[in-house]
């Protein structure tokens, strides 16, 4: 066998990456020693002494379904993989492999000047890629870490897709224009989200007429865009406090609380132009099946005169 570079680049080919250390295929060697695999594993196994599990061992059957992916060259890093997809596709055996003290051995027990010839040569090569990677370690380390940057980047997209797209499905669902509809008993997140898109739409000023507001209701107002002046209606035995209009004013001016037992109904008015008729009050959403619709916004200058 001639002992030239392209030899010993072909060599370095077939040299795999295999539990974490460098080995070759047994059909592999067997080419490169002239003689058949069958008879290559014969002696190993009559020279079993020689031929510890530090020095060779037999695939898993998933190792050697991920042989196709296995690559390993000094020409190029970058180069892509080797295919092995077919070398050893028909294979009924699970092959075995052996490192670089395994090798060594092979030319021991197959006694030929073949075999040492081949033996010499593949001890270059597996020395070769040895400092190969020794040396290229840190491009190693930068390409695996772009590629893990890869895959984080990859999966933050998906997850913001996803979300957008989710965004979008809500803002279909709670779209303002609607003129009424229907939110059962246990749909408390719909029912608030359906009505913070209300709040969120004015412009100037809300009008919220409820007997019974507290401070959840406040939570959801402060969603109002900014300089939105809100005014509260309620009954004079409402559980909000001075307090905590002064607190709410601090953040989200300008709320304004005032008190009447006038009305039963829950109404919301946006920007003096748009009168919601409410089935249950804003503290309550969701807690039991209501109904909301939009009436006619000539009812509005009658109800702000009733109050």
């Amino acid at each position: 066998m001639p002992d030239n570079s392209l030899q010993t680049i072909n060599i370095e080919n077939k040299i795999l990456i295999i539990r974490g250390q460098q080995v070759m295929l047994d059909r592999d060697l067997a080419e490169l020693y002239g003689v058949e695999t069958k008879r290559l594993n014969e002696q190993v196994r009559r020279n079993k002494e020689r031929f510890p599990d530090e020095f060779y061992f037999q695939l898993t059957d998933n190792e050697q379904g991920s042989l196709r992916s296995q690559f390993a060259t000094l020409k190029n890093p970058i180069e892509q993989p080797i295919d092995y997809s077919l070398r050893g596709k028909h294979t009924k055996y699970r092959s075995y492999v052996f490192t670089e003290q395994g090798v060594a051995m092979l030319s021991a027990v197959l006694k030929s000047e073949t075999a040492v010839k081949a033996s010499i040569l593949i001890m270059k090569a597996f020395v070769a890629m040895r400092h190969f990677l020794q040396n290229n370690a840190q491009v190693f380390a930068e390409l695996k870490s772009v590629r893990q940057h890869q895959i984080e980047t990859d999966i933050q997209l998906n997850e913001t897709n996803r979300r957008i797209d989710e965004l979008f499905d809500r803002m279909d669902k709670y779209a303002i224009d609607d003129t009424q509809g229907i939110f059962f008993q246990g749909q408390i997140f719909d029912a608030y989200a359906k009505f913070e898109s209300f709040l969120q739409a004015a412009t100037h000023d809300i009008v919220l007429i409820d007997n019974y507001v507290d401070l959840s209701v406040l939570q959801r107002l402060s969603k109002k865009q900014p300089n939105v002046n809100v005014t509260i209606y309620t009954h004079p035995n409402t559980r909000l406090t001075a307090q905590d209009v002064q607190t709410f004013n601090s953040q989200y001016p300008t709320l304004t609380l005032r008190h009447t037992s006038a009305m039963h109904d829950r109404f919301l008015i946006i920007d003096n132009s748009v009168l919601y008729h409410i089935g249950a009050s804003l503290k309550d959403l969701g807690k039991k099946c209501f109904a909301f619709e939009i009436l006619d916004s000539s009812l509005v200058s009658a109800i702000m005169s009733n109050l």
